[in-house]
């Protein structure tokens, strides 16, 4: 097997993007979606996924047109669909019919894996199995779509759904047109172990957000940025061993690096931050075996 992939998710640069947490500082400048594939281009890594929310347009043109950026670049790609809430937990279905709409944009930009949102943190603390129920039906129907079109989609863990929970949903819908984007984090913040969730579904992940996370001291322990991104390697997570077991279940993705709300050690760093990451996955990807 040839040697894994690293890459970068555009959401690490959100604040630029003009989605500024209400505990962060708006920066300076903003950052465009040709500004983020530059930089990926500096970093020289081999993919990116693309936060469709921050997409300045939705006419074909400029999906062509971005296609081949991607193209001239050399880069991998995932097409990335649903923040903040996605589905909302089944709760939306405006937001189902959206989603299914996005799939052919994502075949004109050349990606044939779509990472999806199902629900979010907003609704974790509701009776997860009607929610479910409603998730599958629906993903049968996109599955349909997605096949037609050969775009994989890939449902996020997103501070929503257990691995247990995760592997419920994917077995069924029980379709190839229906896997995991796996973001090692957020497993964590619902205190469910990032490496065995991992084991879990490893067979079932088409992309990844490979996050590092550590605890904020004096922040209360219920916000969800109790833990907070750090550059991969400075953190809790053992994106090692989680790289490992990806490349053992012949993960054919890269490894995305994302971050979200930055700790406090490096806060409005997020360039900075990226690049160390890059440089510590790529270091990780050297290392599997």
């Amino acid at each position: 097997m040839t040697k894994m992939k690293v890459g970068i998710d555009s959401y690490c640069f959100h604040r630029f993007f003009g989605e500024v947490y209400p505990h962060q500082t708006a920066p300076d400048k903003s950052m465009t979606m040709e500004d983020f594939l530059d930089y990926a281009k500096e970093l020289e890594v081999d993919g990116v996924s693309l936060e469709s929310c921050f997409f300045p347009s939705f006419e074909e043109a400029w999906f062509k047109d971005l296609g081949a950026k991607l193209d001239d670049y050399g880069f991998d790609r995932v097409y990335a669909w649903g923040h903040p809430d996605g589905l909302e937990a089944g709760k939306n279905r405006d937001e189902f019919d959206s989603m299914v709409a996005q799939i052919p944009n994502a075949k004109l930009i050349g990606a044939d894996v779509m990472r999806v949102v199902a629900s979010s943190l907003m609704f974790r603390f509701e009776p997860h199995g009607p929610q479910l129920d409603i998730l599958v039906e629906w993903f049968k129907e996109a599955v349909k779509v997605a096949e037609e079109y050969d775009v994989k989609l890939a449902v996020e863990n997103h501070i929503d759904y257990t691995s247990d929970e995760c592997v419920e949903l994917l077995e069924r819908v029980d379709s190839p047109y229906l896997g995991l984007n796996l973001d090692t984090g957020n497993f964590l913040r619902l205190l469910d172990d990032p490496v065995e969730g991992t084991r879990k579904l490893a067979d079932k992940v088409y992309a990844t957000h490979i996050k590092d996370l550590k605890p904020v001291a004096g922040l209360n322990a219920t916000e969800w940025y109790f833990f907070s991104s750090t550059p991969v390697g400075d953190g809790l997570v053992n994106n090692q061993e989680i790289a490992q077991i990806l490349y053992d279940a012949d993960y054919k993705g890269f490894l995305a690096v994302e971050t979200d709300s930055l700790h406090p050690d490096y806060e409005n760093q997020e360039h900075e931050a990226i690049a160390t990451s890059v440089k510590n996955l790529k270091d990780i990807a050297s290392k599997v075996k």
